[in-house]
């Protein structure tokens, strides 16, 4: 008994690591955004991310429009330099520090 309930919490932990590693990461986003899109859009990812409410990053984003959102945003930007798996990242930030938030990031 005691044997298996040590295999189940290591499992358990395994599997709650694994998780958080997988899942995308406002604290990412931000990074992205000042690295590859502050110069071309022009200002900072506070007032990317005001552009839209929650709701609306999350209308967008599950549409599967948000590269193109951030070409609307940022007309400057070359989106074939963003790569699809940063999309998730770019998106958690966005929604983290959406205009409805009450979160004001640091860039």
């Amino acid at each position: 008994m005691n044997k298996l309930l040590k295999i189940a919490l290591a499992s358990a932990l395994v599997l709650g690591v694994a998780s958080t590693s997988v899942s995308a990461d406002p604290v990412k986003g931000q990074k992205l955004f000042i690295k590859k899109l502050k110069s071309p859009c022009g200002f900072n990812g506070a007032k990317f991310a005001a552009k839209h409410t929650q709701d609306e990053w999350s209308k967008i984003n599950e549409a599967g429009k948000f590269k193109e959102e951030i070409g609307k945003i940022c007309p400057n930007a070359n989106l074939d330099d963003i790569k699809d798996s940063w999309i998730e990242h770019l998106y958690d930030f966005s929604h983290e520090y959406a205009s409805d938030s009450g979160n004001v990031p640091s860039c």
